[in-house]
């Protein structure tokens, strides 16, 4: 029999038609308010629809171990029972009314889920010890070469243990009427387990799932979504003068090569881990940091903001222990929504398979000056970025970027052409739409 050579779609999953332009945000409920519960960030929600928010990321919600607990009040990631609701944050009728406000404002609800391990006071570990993983003694161990002696793995050699855990995300998409996942160290438990949960979520209602991971693979069945974080290393070095535009060719030349164009990396300058353990956006990118969240908005992939970005919070929140943000009028604010409005109105720049490809613009300063194109029938955003703490005087090859634009960032109209010399100084950018 003659082999088939025809085309096989690389993503089978079908994306929820909201996450075509969304962007997400974010919520360590702990330090979110000072009262750090449910209901007292149900009273943001109606700031984060003006701030052009699509998708709600909420820390893990579970009840958390006190057997070798970290800190005062734990890890959210030392999860007790995976069925319970932290009477930290309040009630189950509490996050289930969070849930139903933010619908009502057009956003949808994500949970954190932590699959890999439990706390070691789970009463899985009593009742289901065949269920996790053994070290060399016969002990459990918590994830190998890993400091987190709070919890303990599980063995997905267990198909008990897989029915369980598939059991318990469909609860809470049946119970609280969340709208997926963003699961935790997703590539530390098999790839066919989560293809197996996604088809049985998906029979509830159409999910979204973000995986705490890279990897072109997870996109194939199970998740919408995977981490950016060779974005952020590449952008991190460059804002440090350790790099040149070069890494960021690197990244997007693996992202349109390797990648299929219907999937969403997310991309971000900060997150739970990094601000606690590494150091502010500010710490970690200075005077590029407007540049790089431009970036984020812009090129292809889903922006995420962590909950105080937008508040210019510049301390790093404590994970253990009560640390609330200090929420205060910001130019930050502003500045993440308008790209974020662009996004949402600009279909050029939509996430998966309803947005454009970038296309490179080359330039006269290529190690230090990053620009593209994403253009439809519709819609076209020509790009530019100085990432350099020099100033560049740059002209354009080839024709892509000629036309009449406005300049977003400052409402200026302008028209581009062969002859079109554009100064930089550091740091600076230019988002042209059409």
């Amino acid at each position: 029999m003659k082999p088939s050579y025809q085309l096989i779609p690389s993503v089978k999953l079908v994306h929820p038609e909201w996450s075509r332009n969304a962007v997400i945000y974010q919520i360590n409920t702990r330090q979110f308010t000072e009262e750090g519960t449910f209901k007292a960030a149900e009273s943001h929600l109606p700031r984060l629809e003006d701030l052009g928010v699509g998708i709600l990321w909420l820390m893990p919600i579970h009840e958390i171990g006190q057997k070798n607990r970290k800190g005062t009040l734990g890890s959210p990631y030392a999860v007790k029972d995976y069925f319970s609701v932290n009477s930290e944050f309040g009630t189950l009728e509490d996050l289930k009314h969070f849930v139903q406000e933010a619908h009502k404002m057009g956003m949808y609800v994500i949970l954190d889920w932590v699959a890999n391990h439990t706390a070691w006071d789970n009463p899985l570990v009593d009742e289901h010890p065949e269920w996790y993983e053994r070290d060399w003694k016969g002990d459990f161990h918590p994830s190998p070469w890993r400091d987190w002696d709070d919890i303990i793995d599980l063995n997905y050699q267990q198909p008990l243990l897989r029915e369980y855990m598939t059991e318990a995300l469909k609860y809470w998409v049946r119970v609280a009427d969340v709208d997926g996942y963003r699961c935790d160290v997703a590539g530390f438990v098999p790839l066919e387990f989560w293809n197996q949960a996604r088809r049985e979520l998906d029979a509830i209602k159409p999910v979204f799932m973000l995986a705490e991971w890279e990897s072109r693979d997870m996109h194939v069945e199970a998740f919408d979504m995977t981490y950016g974080w060779s974005w952020y290393s590449f952008m991190h070095m460059i804002a440090a003068g350790k790099e040149n535009v070069n890494g960021l060719f690197y990244y997007y030349s693996h992202n349109e090569k390797e990648y299929p164009a219907d999937v969403m990396r997310m991309l971000f300058v900060s997150n739970h881990d990094k601000n606690s353990w590494e150091g502010t956006e500010y710490e970690q990118f200075g005077d590029a940091l407007e540049a790089v969240i431009a970036l984020s908005a812009t090129s292809e992939g889903m922006p995420l903001l962590y909950n105080g970005q937008e508040a210019g919070n510049t301390k790093r929140l404590e994970f253990f222990e009560k640390d609330p943000i200090q929420w205060k009028p910001h130019p930050m604010s502003e500045l993440y929504k308008s790209l974020f409005a662009l996004k949402k109105r600009n279909t050029a720049l939509w996430n998966g398979k309803w947005g454009a490809r970038m296309i490179q613009v080359p330039n006269s300063a290529p190690l230090q000056v990053f620009s593209f194109v994403r253009q439809n029938e519709n819609d076209k955003v020509f790009a530019v970025f100085n990432f350099s703490a020099e100033p560049q005087t740059v002209q354009f090859k080839e024709s892509l970027f000629h036309g009449k634009y406005v300049d977003y960032m400052n409402g200026n109209q302008v028209e581009l052409s062969a002859s079109t010399q554009l100064a930089l100084q550091p740091w600076e950018y230019h988002i042209f739409v059409r």
